[in-house]
């Protein structure tokens, strides 16, 4: 079987819309949540957004190809071209049939639905734009990279709520392991900071009511009481190891392992005896070829809600036993919010920055961890520690679990 390594990193977040702001934002513990500007949040029960800024799908899209797509798509568009221009791939001669592109999304276009929901209701049936349906499917992230690209191999989208884009890169991995593909581009992008969401989520009681922006998302905290939205996208270049190196690529990091459950528990809760997610990380080490001892640091799910991060916590001590003790556990949610289906892919990006640099990214506004949460969270400042391997959690609405692997390339 091949080797997957990562060849390439694109990013959009409340951070900044490229790779480098977002790792200076994080590993300089910059709160990129804030009150919410895009809506006014009177009547509602949440107040704070990580939203992405300075964005303009114009710099890189026509005016009229940028109106028929979802904000989702726009920024999984810019995150592949940052990705793809890291990589070189595509100036490599590529077969087309041999690379494709698995980007997920966990709701898709609700900008578009709300708006067009709306129309039907002020104006009638016959005003719904003919684009509706193609710009609001949770798909078309994928088809619009795939066809910006000109990439004709597997074009795939996981929908597995806030695993979405760590099924992704996990699928992606698995084909080309398999001999499947040469490559592939594989991550998430999510723009759900609407009326709906936002209420739906707040109605049943998963965000915080907290409106101070600096309080708000503290994960693994005393005093957590919800998660907050954030929107963006994370895509990442994979090639086997082979492709990689005949055509002399820079190697950021190797994608080792991943593994995948489900709780079959409950809709929204996890099962707080934490077995699925502890069985997931187990499978990604074994599937990886590592020991709990060498697991330097996980990005963990790290929601901010009061039974996900207890569960979780103890879902890597069951999965690492004493070895839990001895790594670093971070939050990069505290920082940018909960992207949703693109939550995992652009902890995922963390993770390879981490092993690139030796840095651990922190767990900001964590003033006293919470019971049940015992571990190495990281808080508030980044530490200097050289990371050899690491995983990344993504833990999902129905039950779904999903983590990777990653290490440092070594020949």
């Amino acid at each position: 079987m091949e080797r997957v390594v990562i060849t390439g990193i694109g990013a959009v977040t409340p951070l900044g819309n490229s790779v480098p702001d977002y790792w200076d934002g994080l590993k300089n513990g910059k709160n990129g949540i804030g009150r919410i500007t895009s809506f006014d949040t009177d009547g509602y029960k949440a107040f704070v957004a990580g939203e992405v800024r300075d964005f303009d799908p114009t710099d890189f899209l026509e005016k009229k190809e940028a109106a028929h797509m979802d904000r989702n798509c726009h920024f999984a568009l810019a995150a592949a071209k940052e990705a793809f221009a890291q990589s070189g791939l595509m100036e490599s001669g590529i077969d087309p049939f041999r690379v494709g592109a698995y980007i997920s999304s966990g709701i898709g276009g609700l900008h578009v639905f709300e708006a067009e929901h709306e129309k039907l209701l002020t104006k009638g049936p016959r005003r719904i734009s003919p684009f509706c349906i193609p710009m609001l499917i949770a798909n078309m992230a994928a088809a619009h990279v795939s066809m910006a690209h000109g990439l004709k191999g597997t074009s795939y989208a996981p929908v597995s709520a806030c695993a979405s884009s760590t099924h992704a890169i996990g699928e992606a991995m698995r084909a080309i392991r398999h001999g499947y593909l040469d490559a592939a581009v594989a991550g998430g992008a999510e723009a759900c900071i609407t009326p709906v969401a936002v209420a739906g989520f707040a109605n049943m009681h998963a965000l915080t009511g907290n409106a101070d922006p600096d309080t708000a998302c503290r994960p693994f905290d005393a005093d957590r009481d919800g998660f907050v939205m954030g929107e963006g996208a994370g895509v990442l270049v994979l090639e086997s190891l082979t492709h990689a190196q005949k055509r002399g690529a820079v190697i950021l990091a190797e994608i080792a392992g991943y593994g995948s459950t489900s709780d079959a528990y409950h809709i929204t809760s996890p099962d707080p005896t934490g077995e699925g997610p502890a069985r997931a990380m187990q499978l990604a080490m074994e599937d990886a070829g590592l020991k709990p001892e060498e697991i330097t640091y996980i990005n963990a799910h790290g929601t901010s809600t009061p039974i996900n991060d207890a569960a979780e916590t103890t879902a890597i001590k069951m999965a690492l036993g004493e070895a839990a003790y001895q790594l670093k556990v971070s939050s990069t949610k505290s920082m940018v919010g909960h992207l949703l289906g693109a939550a995992g892919a652009v902890e995922a990006i963390a993770c390879v920055k981490a092993i690139e640099e030796g840095i651990v990214p922190p767990t900001i506004h964590l003033a006293q961890p919470g019971e049940g949460c015992d571990l190495d969270y990281v808080p508030n400042q980044a530490v200097s520690c050289e990371v050899s391997a690491a995983l990344s959690n993504s833990l999902g609405f129905g039950g779904h679990n999903a983590t990777i692997a990653l290490r440092r390339f070594s020949r």
